[in-house]
């Protein structure tokens, strides 16, 4: 079994940052790509960045130049920082993550989710 757990959430006014984090734990061998998503009222879950396990990032072109996503593979953890946040980023942020655990069978993992609301 394995946990994902968020936290860095919270209200935050246009303009400001915030920086989630997303620690991994449980029976982990090794996590592939980790991801995060935001779903806003009404809206589907979107992809807003992904990295690899070697460090290779892809970002959504609504956020890229202001989110920047990394990990800490020693702590499986991966971070989000956000900078010159708009109204629109205001949404649930769940992170997401492909595990292979100690079985060696590779799993699909979420988080609970962190809310962001970004005022105007």
């Amino acid at each position: 079994q394995v946990q994902l757990v968020e936290s860095g959430g919270g209200l935050v006014q246009a303009g400001g940052s915030l920086r989630l984090s997303c620690a991994a734990s449980g029976s982990i061998f090794s996590i592939n790509d980790m991801d995060w998503y935001r779903q806003a009222p009404g809206k589907q879950r979107d992809l807003v960045a992904v990295i690899s396990s070697g460090g290779s990032t892809h970002y959504a072109d609504s956020v890229k130049g202001r989110f920047t996503i990394s990990r800490d593979n020693a702590k499986n953890t991966v971070y989000l920082q956000m900078n010159s946040l708009k109204p629109e980023d205001t949404g649930v942020y769940y992170c997401h993550a492909n595990v292979v655990v100690t079985t060696l069978d590779e799993y699909s993992y979420w988080g609970q989710g962190t809310q962001v609301t970004v005022s105007s």
